[in-house]
């Protein structure tokens, strides 16, 4: 029986993902963990508050799902359609989301697209990993397993971000409800 708290990349491979894949895959799912159980018991009030400056919980919460959609569609050799550049425009602004309800939304269409990561990186073929890509409308020269990675560091590294904003908002509340 293994430990319940090993993190992603510690507990097997993950069912149905080529090897060369899997250090992608134990990301996203430690991500969607780590994300998931941060968020469980912040106050929604909060969401969009911007300490110090920082990016607010709010904007990570859709730019962690809107990234991974949108290189993910990159590695599919796809361009965006105009719903991802309406969706990029709209990151990081709370009108675009109904006052109650927007965390509960965000971490919904951040866990649908972790599903919907994990269901793409089931079907890719290792031998395609080298394939060229191109990234945005200056298509910029890249490859799958470049965009694949890139998804993956990209989410940990705002997964992070938002913990910090998490915990600094956190002692700002205990501050003021204490």
């Amino acid at each position: 029986m293994k430990p319940p708290n090993l993190e992603y990349w510690l507990r097997g491979p993950v069912p149905g993902i080529s090897p060369l894949l899997q250090p992608v895959a134990h990301a996203l799912l430690q991500a969607r963990e780590e994300v998931n159980e941060l968020m469980a018991e912040f106050p929604e009030q909060w969401l969009w508050e911007q300490p110090a400056g920082l990016a607010s919980p709010g904007f990570h919460l859709q730019h962690l799902a809107g990234v991974l959609d949108r290189l993910l569609t990159y590695a599919r050799g796809e361009g965006l359609s105009q719903q991802q550049l309406a969706e990029l425009a709209g990151e990081g602004k709370p009108a675009s989301l109904p006052p109650q309800g927007a965390m509960e939304t965000e971490l919904h269409r951040f866990n649908t697209q972790i599903d919907k990561a994990l269901q793409q990186l089931s079907q890719i073929p290792e031998k395609t990993l080298t394939e060229p890509r191109a990234v945005g409308r200056t298509r910029i020269p890249s490859t799958v397993i470049g965009l694949l990675f890139h998804a993956a560091e990209h989410t940990m590294r705002h997964t992070g971000q938002l913990l910090v904003t998490v915990r600094v908002l956190g002692d700002d509340f205990r501050g003021i409800q204490g």
